[in-house]
């Protein structure tokens, strides 16, 4: 698998790594084995960029990255790991982005993951005025400047926001939800980013399972999977869930997108790759619990780039069925 420079962070990642939320929380119920073999899968499958977050699962993800990197047949140091912090404060207010929070998430998440710095620490989708306190962004320097984090970024709902974000010289890596579903990005951020030398790290690839194929009218969530309780953003951003398009509508743009899918891979695979087409982005996470489906992701480094024509399509499909819904949200 080919590895792509994140940033200036010094770090080269493969271009497929892996999400670890649902191995956390919020995606019904996995066991802690199922989780950490999931870690297992990808690493086996040569990944060497795992994402992750101190609230998956109240730092459950984190924890069970850690056991599987303390394993004999595992090295840390062939791995980087990227975690996130802020979503703990509750009420979630940019004024909480201080030194002193997020120095204790960050000595919180540094003891889940059993080592003494983090490798890439991402503000959490604060609340936009975050963006514009530079006293946060102080923060992060301070905590880089002490050991206890490597590089810092940030995880952003917004296009706007990961504008302003990479004002900050000290931020160098951007996580943004991008896929055929959510195409913003590819405009002024990716040209931004690349300017800047600013890594960008994909989330959200596969748009909560509808680029899979796999979903249809009839699919049933359950009661503590975001896809159930958050299509409306009941309990965060709404664009976390389904990329912020209504499920129905959702499902009419996958079958518009049907038609265009190359007979020997898979609707994820070509929105993956779809993905990886795009010269700004780094490395795209998409996250399972299946074995099978880790390893047909990582396949995805072997299909050959999409045609002009077919990205064309993929545009073409957007403009009708999901531009209205989304292009300006987020």
């Amino acid at each position: 698998m080919e590895r792509r420079e994140l940033g200036t962070t010094g770090y080269d990642v493969t271009e497929v790594g892996l999400g670890t939320w649902n191995i956390g929380g919020d995606w019904g119920d996995v066991s802690d084995e199922a989780g950490r073999e999931a870690v297992r899968t990808a690493l086996d499958a040569g990944i060497d960029f795992l994402d992750t977050a101190d609230v998956y699962g109240d730092g459950r993800s984190e924890r069970h990255i850690g056991t599987v990197l303390d394993e004999d047949d595992y090295d840390r140091s062939d791995v980087t790991v990227a975690t996130k912090a802020g979503r703990r404060l509750d009420p979630h207010t940019a004024e909480d982005y201080d030194h002193d929070h997020l120095e204790r998430f960050v000595d919180r998440s540094l003891e889940n993951l059993g080592t003494d710095t983090l490798d890439l620490l991402q503000l959490h989708c604060p609340p936009t005025e975050a963006y514009y306190q530079p006293s946060t962004f102080e923060a992060l320097e301070s905590l880089a400047s002490s050991g206890k984090i490597a590089s810092y970024g940030v995880s952003v709902e917004k296009v706007e926001e990961a504008l302003k974000a990479i004002e900050y010289p000290g931020v160098e890596t951007v996580q943004i939800i991008f896929n055929p579903f959510r195409q913003r990005p590819a405009d002024l951020l990716f040209r931004e980013a690349k300017r800047r030398d600013v890594g960008v790290i994909v989330r959200v690839p596969l748009a909560s399972g509808l680029l899979t194929g796999q979903l249809d009218a009839d699919s049933e969530f359950a009661e503590d999977d975001h896809r159930n309780f958050n299509r409306e953003g009941e309990a965060f951003d709404r664009g976390e869930t389904f990329a912020g398009l209504p499920f129905d509508r959702g499902l009419d743009a996958v079958e518009a997108l049907r038609p265009h899918v190359p007979d020997d891979v898979t609707l994820a695979q070509f929105a993956l790759r779809w993905i990886l087409d795009h010269e700004a982005v780094t490395t795209v996470i998409p996250g399972s619990t299946s074995p099978e489906h880790i390893r047909d992701n990582v396949a995805v480094a072997d299909v050959p780039p999409l045609s002009n024509q077919t990205h064309g399509a993929v545009r073409d499909v957007y403009e009708e069925y999901v531009y209205d819904d989304v292009h300006h949200a987020w």
